[in-house]
């Protein structure tokens, strides 16, 4: 409905990730950097950690794209809480083996005689294991065994750990010493700051043809950004909701009053939390644009760790073919 009262081609702010509206910020920027060091080594683990809604699928998705597929064959498995011969089952069933009535034995010859067909033909296998923090310390330690596997003194298999920032929590227990040695890149990715939360607002409109309607008044972009901590997931929900609104009520520019009102509504459904919305219009309004004394999110006042001189290099390279 309201794509086309503002003349868009789609919807920009759909809660679903889609690698197509992948945005460059500075800590997605880094991150894209670890995962292409990590594809052009072909070793070890690379572990990416996040918030929910932070983007870890959607930046992944991204460096899918990119590689080549003559190259790669990548397999992705989002887990729930396995046990250890469970996410064996995974992980081959994700590779497109059959796992019916094997055992574990069986599971893992028949993984690694997959690998090191792969590896024959010329191209590397990727293992991208989603939700990793709900993995438990055996499963984890099966990865790690499959990345013992070898050929010819090259390993088999490289594998992405995406988790909440638990994860980090589980990845520091005393027991996972060895797989911690097996991580060769790690990056968290942060919220967006207030200046990118306007980018990738305008960057997701750009995205369907948005020519400058509706339009945002600054204060309206800071009060976004106050209200969804920076995190691309709550920015969906709010501009998606205020372009709702905005064609129910016939706007064509949206101010800080009217973000506020969307925000009241979302807090009333329970669609998010906000501590904006139990503040009156002017309070809030001046925590967002005035930086007082207020309910902001901690991500507010972050500022995004330097790049690693070694990996900063890489943003800009493709992937090595």
């Amino acid at each position: 409905m309201y794509a086309e009262h503002y003349g868009l081609t789609g919807r920009p702010f759909q809660l679903s990730p889609d690698p197509r509206f992948f945005f460059d910020s500075r800590g997605h920027r880094k991150a894209v950097a670890y995962l292409t060091f990590g594809l052009n080594e072909r070793e070890g683990f690379i572990v990416i950690t996040g918030d929910v809604g932070t983007g870890k699928t959607t930046l992944v998705g991204h460096l899918m794209d990119r590689i080549d597929r003559n190259q790669f064959v990548s397999a992705r498995i989002v887990t729930t809480q396995l046990d250890a011969d469970n996410a064996l089952r995974m992980v081959a069933s994700a590779f497109g083996l059959a796992i019916q009535a094997k055992d574990k034995a069986s599971l893992l010859r028949d993984i690694e005689a997959f690998l090191a067909a792969t590896q024959e033909g010329g191209r590397h296998a990727l293992l991208v294991v989603d939700e990793a923090q709900n993995l438990s310390p055996a499963a984890l330690e099966e990865l790690r065994m499959l990345s013992n596997f070898q050929a010819s003194g090259k390993p088999l298999v490289q594998i992405f750990l995406l988790g909440q920032p638990q994860f980090r929590a589980l990845m520091g227990r005393p027991e996972m010493e060895q797989l911690r040695q097996r991580v060769i890149a790690s990056c968290h990715l942060e919220p967006l700051e207030e200046d990118e939360t306007r980018a990738y607002i305008e960057h997701r409109l750009r995205h369907v043809g948005w020519r400058g309607d509706p339009s945002f008044t600054p204060a309206a972009f800071a009060l976004i950004h106050a209200h969804s901590g920076g995190v691309p997931r709550r920015i969906n929900t709010l501009c998606g909701r205020l372009l709702l609104y905005g064609f129910l009520e016939e706007k064509h520019a949206f101010d800080e009053a009217t973000v506020l009102d969307v925000v009241n509504e979302l807090a009333e459904e329970g669609t998010q939390h906000s501590s904006l919305a139990t503040a009156s219009a002017p309070a809030a309004v001046a925590v967002a644009l005035d930086g007082g004394e207020g309910p902001l999110p901690e991500s507010y006042v972050g500022v995004l760790a330097a790049l690693d001189e070694r990996v900063a290099t890489l943003v800009a390279e493709p992937v090595r073919r």
